[in-house]
């Protein structure tokens, strides 16, 4: 379909699905980007991606040419999306140890070895050869997004001794992945 963007927006908004499905099929690509870019995890920014083209939908009769294009307003809306999805994720209340447990346990519950299976098994034995102070710190980091003081408050230690542990972790996860990729 050779409309602009704008008019799409225009059609989305009367309710054409034609040009509600020209619209998602011309900016899927940057949305999925740019959500998955801004959450990290391929299946949250499916989901961002979703809530972004509905939240256009839901909009699209208050676009206004004149404020700025479509792309920009559209990526504005992914990305509030997204920021939104981390907020929700940093929101479950997760227990260290039992993040950690989760991350360190051996075994998964697939027969059929795939890319993500196998990235999971290494950074599983990864966190397992580490302190468990570190394993903690580092998940709580890396896979819940909390930052060095959020998880200093939340375990009760200094910040510097979340910092190290932090750093420590990431660097001996950094060392084993090298040599096994040797």
């Amino acid at each position: 379909m050779g409309v602009s963007d704008e008019a799409l927006v225009a059609g989305m908004a009367a309710g054409d699905p034609q040009y509600t499905a020209s619209f998602v099929r011309r900016f899927q690509a940057r949305v999925f980007g740019l959500a998955v870019s801004i959450v990290g995890v391929s299946a949250t920014a499916e989901d961002v991606a979703q809530e972004a083209f509905v939240r256009a939908w839901r909009y699209s009769g208050g676009y206004d040419p004149r404020r700025g294009a479509v792309l920009p307003w559209l990526l504005s809306i992914t990305r509030n999306a997204a920021i939104d999805a981390i907020r929700l994720r940093r929101d479950r209340p997760y227990e260290p140890e039992v993040m950690v447990a989760l991350l360190t346990a051996t075994g998964t519950a697939t027969t059929e070895p795939s890319d993500e299976v196998a990235d999971a098994d290494r950074i599983r034995v990864a966190l397992h050869g580490l302190p468990p102070e570190q394993a903690t710190a580092v998940v709580l980091a890396i896979f819940n997004g909390l930052t060095a003081k959020e998880i200093a408050e939340w375990q009760g230690v200094p910040l510097g001794t979340v910092k190290t542990r932090i750093r420590l972790g990431m660097s001996r996860l950094r060392d084993h992945f090298e040599v096994r990729d040797e």
